[in-house]
């Protein structure tokens, strides 16, 4: 990311200085030339496209329109893999919006990066296939002749992640195609509280996204018997083994752009059961986290009563302090709605407190 420190070199910097005794060399080379008492150099702030109105595809294709040349050089020649949120593949409010995706693949289409690009799901509930064809996705991807991917029908990869209520790790199926970081993924999410760790945004979208199902499973006792789903595993035991496992698995499982779609957010207790809430914006940037922060601060959240986001921000894995942050397009404090939380909000919130011994 051209505006943000790169992961590896701040990480680098972190661990020599604290683990190899060389705080004063750390110190120093951010000196600049001239003198002893000099500062470091003010390095330029992260950039989050905001946009909003009543035209659902322009307001996203304009938020892209904001990084278009960071977005091309990004690309490169690498395959973009769309993945939007398919939590449910039967409540429209919860899945991102078919007018979300033509307004990225509009603009792929504007920067010449449309060839080969594929819109890539594994349904948290039902065949995705069918989810894809209740919310308009053939429509749109046959308009861009771009590929709709069952990642539930593609090979996976094993990925163990922790388990809170024995410490022990377990083995998760997980997508290859979202795994390799040799695609350009993503992240086409949706503005939503949740019942288990406050919100869900770009990063969530991702990470709950990858662990596949069988393809005869189903909720509700619908599925075929023996047939399983790898997502519970995942989530780690509790609130607050969702929360590290979220964290955990970031530095794999990032988008390298996130389209956050609040055109109809979800308040309440999302990810499947909330109710609508009219917002009417976008946020776009090539940092996953400084865009969730913002959409955070837009949803009138806390942002310290969200574990997963603190974590990866402590960890430096994006920006998440709102004042290094700029803001493109429209004025954040206009667009600021408070969305109710989960019922059980003080539940979600034990991921603050350490776990009581036996």
């Amino acid at each position: 990311m051209a505006t943000t420190w790169p992961t590896g070199s701040r990480r680098t910097f972190l661990k020599t200085s604290l683990l190899g005794g060389l705080g004063a060399a750390g110190a120093a080379c951010w000196a600049v030339p001239g003198g002893a008492g000099d500062q470091p150099p003010l390095r330029p702030k992260t950039r989050v496209a905001l946009t909003a109105g009543d035209d659902h595809i322009d307001q996203v294709f304009r938020g892209l329109r904001t990084f278009q040349d960071e977005i091309a050089r990004a690309i490169g020649d690498r395959r973009v893999v769309i993945k939007p949120n398919n939590v449910a593949i039967d409540v429209p409010l919860s899945a991102t919006h078919a007018d979300c995706l033509e307004g990225i693949l509009e603009f792929l289409k504007s920067i010449g990066k449309l060839d080969g690009a594929v819109i890539a799901e594994s349904a948290g509930m039902g065949p995705t296939l069918e989810g894809f064809a209740n919310y308009g996705y053939p429509r749109v991807a046959a308009k861009y002749g771009v590929k709709l991917v069952d990642l539930d029908q593609e090979p996976p990869d094993v990925v163990h992640v922790f388990d809170q209520r024995d410490f022990r790790p377990r083995a998760v199926r997980m997508s290859r195609l979202l795994l390799d970081r040799n695609n350009f993924l993503i992240s086409a999410a949706k503005v939503k509280t949740h019942d288990q760790v406050v919100a869900t945004l770009s990063l969530k979208n991702i990470i709950f996204g990858a662990p596949i199902k069988d393809l005869g499973f189903a909720s509700r006792g619908r599925g075929t018997a023996g047939a399983k789903s790898d997502k519970p595993i995942a989530h780690g035991g509790g609130i607050r083994g969702i929360n590290y496992n979220l964290f955990a698995l970031a530095e794999r499982l990032h988008p390298d752009l996130a389209v956050i779609d609040g055109y109809e957010g979800m308040e309440g207790f999302g990810p499947t059961r909330g109710t609508p809430v009219e917002h009417r914006i976008c946020v776009v940037s090539r940092d996953w986290l400084a865009a969730d922060r913002v959409a955070v601060e837009l949803m009138g959240i806390d942002f310290a009563k969200i574990g997963y986001l603190n974590y990866c921000a402590e960890a430096g894995l994006g920006e998440g302090d709102l004042q290094k942050i700029e803001i493109v397009g429209e004025p954040l404090a206009r667009h600021v709605k408070t969305y109710q939380l989960a019922p059980n909000i003080e539940h979600q919130l034990t991921w603050m407190t350490p776990p009581q011994p036996a």
